[in-house]
Order: C-alpha cells, then structure tokens, then sequence
C-alpha cells in the first residue's frame, strides 16, 4: 500500500507505505487559523514511514497541548501540509486536503471542541472530545 498526496502547485510530494494511524478534525485555535476559519483534518503516519520530496518551510509554535509544534508548508503555494509534535517525533499528521484520495481522511473525532465557535458544525456520528485526546500510537 502506499499513499500519495501533495501541495496545491505541485512543488512539494509525499508518499506513505503505511496505513493511517488515525484522523482527526482538530477545533484548537491554531487549526482554526490553518483552517481559514475552520477546523483541519489531519490524517496522523508513523513518520518513518512518510516520504517527502520537495522543499517544505517549518513554523515552530507551541500548541495548546504544550506541545512544542513544526508546522510544515509548501514556500512556493503556501499549503499547509504536516504537523509534528516534538513529543511525538514518531508521529506525522498530514493535512487530509493534500491526499491524493481525501476518502482515507476520513476523521474518528473532533478534537478541541471547547474551542470552537458556536458556529462550527459537527458531524453527529463522529465522537468529540474537548480537548487533547491521548496520542493516536
């Protein structure tokens, strides 16, 4: 199995040999501003399973976890791509929008619910929780 996906202009590709770990639609004030608005979904990969060709820029921040972040982007575009937890260097979560086949980002939970706006829609068959769930592996 491998999965495929990339940035909107084509400069940045990745490839995963490994099933995902778990999706989530992630609410968290920072999701919101990579979201324009809204949630993301992040599909989460054994990182060392993951690929990337092309040039990739890192914002480095601190999520509401406390979770020391890398935000991962395409420079030429400005797609959002991954997210990696210094926590968690065995972890990558892929923004599910750049696969290839969004269908396999299909999300088990809604995290950061608590910080939503009272807009947000939520799909009802889908768990939420309202903060940060335990690490996906």
């Amino acid at each position: 199995m491998t999965i495929t996906g990339g940035c909107l202009c084509g400069a940045v590709r990745y490839s995963s040999t490994a099933a995902p770990l778990a999706a989530r639609t992630c609410w968290c004030r920072l999701c919101q501003y990579l979201g324009a608005g809204s949630a993301t979904v992040n599909v989460c990969f054994p990182a060392e399973a993951v690929t990337v060709e092309g040039e990739t820029r890192d914002y480095p921040s601190l999520a509401d976890s406390g979770n020391r972040m890398h935000r991962r982007f395409c420079p030429t575009c400005g797609t959002s791509l991954f997210s990696e937890a210094e926590a968690r260097p065995h972890l990558i979560f892929v923004r599910a929008g750049t696969l290839d086949d969004p269908e396999l980002g299909r999300p088990q939970a809604t995290i950061w619910t608590s910080q939503a706006p009272s807009w947000a829609c939520f799909a009802e068959d889908i768990p939420r929780i309202e903060g940060q769930p335990p690490p996906a592996g």
